[in-house]
C-alpha cells in the first residue's frame, strides 16, 4: 500500500510544472526525441499536449519503464492527447548536417505539426536545450523527462516510433538485430556490422561505421522483398 502511494505522489508530481503554468498558457506542448546515440536509424523527435488533468497511470521517462508499458502508454496518450506531433531525421540527414542540428529540426518539425493539427502550442518545455529560433515560448529543462508530464509522454512517443520503425528495418535488411538492439552500438551489432559492412540506415559519421567503410568495407545495399 505504501509503495503504491509513493507512486501515485511521484506521477501526481509529474503535473505540477504544467498546472502552475497553464493560467497563462492554455496548449503547453513537451518535446523530447529518441534516437541521438544509435550509430544506425533515424532520430525521432515527438511533441505532446495533454489535457489538464490526464493522469496518466505510471507514467514516467521512457528509459524507466518496459516495452510492454510503453506500448500501453503510448495507446493511452494517442487516446487522451489534445495533440501530438513527431518529427522524424534520417540516418543520411544525420550525416549530413549533423546530430545536433537533425536533433533540433526533428523538434521544429514535430511542433509544427501540432499546429497543422490545429493546436499551435503557446508555451513549449523541452528536454535538455533550448531549440534555437523557436518563435514560440520556451523553456527548456534538464531531465524534463522526469519532472514533466508532457516531456515523459513525448519521450515514451518518440521512442515507440522509433522502434517500430526499427522493427521493420530488419525485416528489410536482416541480419544485424535492429529489432533486438535499435541500432545502438551493443557487442552484437558490431559484430554483425564488421561482418556484413554498413547498410544505407547506418550513420556513415559515426564510429565504428565511418572506419569501416574507410578501411573498404562495402556498403550492403540488399533489401529483403517478400513476395
Amino acid at each position: 500500500m505504501k509503495s503504491r502511494r509513493a507512486e501515485a505522489a511521484r506521477v501526481n508530481k509529474l503535473y505540477e510544472w504544467e498546472e502552475l503554468r497553464r493560467p497563462r498558457a492554455q496548449y503547453i506542448a513537451g518535446v523530447d526525441e529518441a534516437g541521438r546515440g544509435p550509430v544506425a536509424g533515424p532520430l525521432v523527435a515527438a511533441a505532446v499536449i495533454l489535457p489538464a488533468h490526464p493522469r496518466i497511470p505510471k507514467l514516467n521517462d521512457s528509459k524507466k519503464l518496459t516495452q510492454k508499458t510503453r506500448e500501453r502508454i503510448f495507446d493511452y496518450i494517442l487516446e487522451t492527447g489534445i495533440a501530438v506531433g513527431v518529427g522524424i531525421r534520417s540516418a543520411r540527414f544525420i550525416d549530413e548536417f549533423g546530430i545536433v542540428a537533425a536533433t533540433f529540426s526533428a523538434m521544429k518539425a514535430a511542433i509544427k505539426m501540432l499546429a497543422f493539427r490545429g493546436y499551435e502550442p503557446d508555451l513549449v518545455v523541452v528536454d535538455g536545450y533550448p531549440i534555437p529560433d523557436l518563435k514560440i515560448s520556451q523553456e527548456a529543462l534538464i531531465k524534463a523527462d522526469n519532472r514533466v508530464a508532457s516531456v515523459a509522454c513525448a519521450s515514451i512517443v518518440a521512442k515507440v516510433v522509433r522502434d517500430k520503425m526499427m522493427e521493420e528495418f530488419e525485416r528489410l535488411y536482416p541480419g544485424y538485430g535492429f529489432a533486438n538492439h535499435k541500432g545502438y552500438c551493443t557487442k552484437e551489432h558490431v559484430e554483425r556490422l564488421t561482418q556484413r559492412g554498413p547498410c544505407p540506415i547506418h550513420r556513415r559519421s559515426f564510429e565504428p561505421v565511418r572506419s569501416l567503410l574507410a578501411d573498404g568495407s562495402p556498403l550492403n545495399t540488399r533489401r529483403h522483398v517478400t513476395g
